[in-house]
């Protein structure tokens, strides 16, 4: 069982900055990745980042390359997620995952995760 405990969301103006935080518990020896996702109402929930537990290998989605960086601390098995330069549209539930799939085309995709966090609000106002 893998627990993935989230916080760090909350209302930001329009070019503010948020870190999100996921803290994985339990046995996370097998999920080798953290997959951040994103949700807005009325939207489908889209890939937004992963990184692995090393921190060696990172990927972002288009719309936010440049603004979120993902990072790792294994030590203390947390995810980060710092978001930069926030934008009205990157309004959403924010969502982490655990996964052990290995290869792009999977760790894109919302099914190849075993384990979610419950997701965090974050609202950026214009």
């Amino acid at each position: 069982q893998v627990q993935l405990a989230q916080s760090g969301g909350r209302l930001v103006q329009a070019g503010g900055s948020l870190r999100l935080s996921c803290a994985a518990s339990g046995r996370t020896f097998n999920s080798s990745t953290i997959g951040w996702f994103r949700q807005a109402p009325g939207k489908e929930r889209e890939f937004v980042a992963f990184i692995t537990w090393s921190g060696r290998n990172t990927y972002y989605a288009a719309p936010v390359e440049g603004r979120f960086t993902c990072s790792a601390d294994s030590a203390k098995n947390t995810v980060y997620l710092q978001m930069n330069s926030l934008k009205p549209e990157d309004t959403a539930v924010y969502y982490c995952a655990a996964s052990d799939y290995i290869g792009y085309a999977y760790l894109v995709r919302p099914d190849s995760y075993h384990y979610w966090g419950q997701g965090t609000q974050v609202t950026v106002s214009s």
